[in-house]
């Protein structure tokens, strides 16, 4: 196998993108004996949120690297066992339980902030902390109540009291359920060895860099602290002890790091073809996206309708290590609904078919429809790919 450049020289671009590819599980056979576990240990962060077309997003970041993987087996590989915490990183995310240690930097921050100015009666925050003791894991609805037509999100007293304890740390979210958060006190949900806050800022933050450049496999100063939402400056501060190696890649303006096992071999491998999450950490930093990808892509669903351009939650499609288009579906009754498709070449029509159908299976349904094409001299192509 031949080896790449050496750490602190050049990468072309392309090199850079193959790095990218194989770093986030694209490139290569996919991990199938560490299954969605794997995944998330790969990855150090899958981030979550409430919009559901095909299925959540947590659940298609599996489903991207590994295929047909039952929703079912999903759920579960992240939430028993006490594998996995919600915590916020990229944003809300699910993280591997031994990351907890990693987080204390976060959650001391937390503890030192002011309570955006709405403070809890007397006792208020102490009665939660009572509640889950004696009847623990609960919702936020089983401590009483979620909202309250109240300030602040609308959110309860019970409810702002708990995610303060989430925050601080004494409180964690073990799992979603009905996509409700569940709490149960961290001295029940983390292990032993991991519950606690004993690592300095610099220790956390070194880590934290670490994992990041691992997981992208090589990225400039902005990549790597986006990942878990890290401060330029704490990048700074650590990354010359990260482990990281410091390269240029043609065509990027700014300077990059890498995961020197990353620089150690050539990536080789078969190509996944997919659809993304929007929210999938291949695609979610847009700058990023668009300089080793050249594609530009912005989650629409929370812009106007009127201004639109590739639909509500355009997902784009990944084959042959590029990003060809992407389709904004939907599901009615066993029908996956194309109700827009954007292709960047006829060369995206068969890729675009493959990815469509797969994902048609997986959410179980047996048929696909295709309703308007960004091209329309290429709709008759795609429907008859799909047959």
């Amino acid at each position: 196998m031949t080896s790449l450049p050496s750490p602190a020289i050049d990468l072309s671009a392309d090199e850079a993108r193959r790095i990218v590819l194989r770093a986030q599980g694209f490139l290569g056979a996919p991990d199938r004996r560490s299954g969605v576990r794997g995944v998330l240990r790969h990855l150090g962060a899958v981030q979550l949120d409430t919009i559901s077309v095909l299925a959540r997003s947590h659940e298609l970041i599996p489903y991207a690297r590994l295929g047909a993987v039952g929703r079912d087996t999903v759920e579960a590989a992240y939430w028993t066992e006490t594998h996995a915490f919600e915590y916020w990183s990229h944003a809300a995310c699910i993280l591997p339980i031994e990351e907890w240690p990693h987080f204390a930097f976060r959650r001391r921050a937390y503890r030192t902030r002011p309570h955006w100015h709405h403070d809890l009666t007397s006792g208020a925050y102490d009665q939660v902390i009572k509640q889950l003791r004696a009847e623990g894991p609960l919702t936020a609805t089983e401590l009483g109540g979620a909202k309250n037509k109240g300030e602040w999100w609308d959110w309860s007293e019970s409810k702002i009291a708990v995610e303060r304890a989430l925050m601080y740390g004494e409180v964690v979210c073990t799992e979603r359920r009905s996509w409700k958060r569940v709490y149960d006190l961290a001295e029940r949900a983390v292990p032993n060895a991991l519950l606690h806050d004993d690592l300095d800022d610099a220790e956390c933050l070194r880590r934290l860099v670490r994992l990041a450049g691992e997981a992208l496999g090589v990225g400039t100063r902005a990549d790597i602290a986006d990942y878990h939402r890290l401060k330029g400056e704490q990048f700074d501060a650590v990354v010359a002890e990260s482990g990281l190696v410091p390269v240029t890649v043609q065509g990027w303006d700014k300077p990059a790091w890498a995961d020197p096992k990353a620089l150690e071999s050539t990536p080789r491998g078969r190509h996944r073809t997919t659809l993304l999450s929007p929210f999938d950490s291949l695609v979610w930093e847009r700058a990023r996206t668009e300089r080793i990808f050249g594609f530009t892509h912005r989650l629409e669903a929370y812009v106007p309708k009127p201004k639109r351009i590739h639909g509500y939650f355009a997902m784009p499609l990944l084959a042959g290590g590029r990003l060809l288009g992407r389709v904004d579906p939907a599901r009615e009754g066993s029908t996956l609904v194309a109700r827009q498709v954007s292709l960047e070449s006829p060369k995206a029509i068969a890729p675009m078919a493959q990815a469509l159908r797969e994902a048609a299976t997986w959410v179980g349904c047996d048929a696909v429809r295709v309703e308007r094409v960004d091209r329309p001299e290429l709709t008759a192509d795609l429907v008859r790919a799909l047959t």
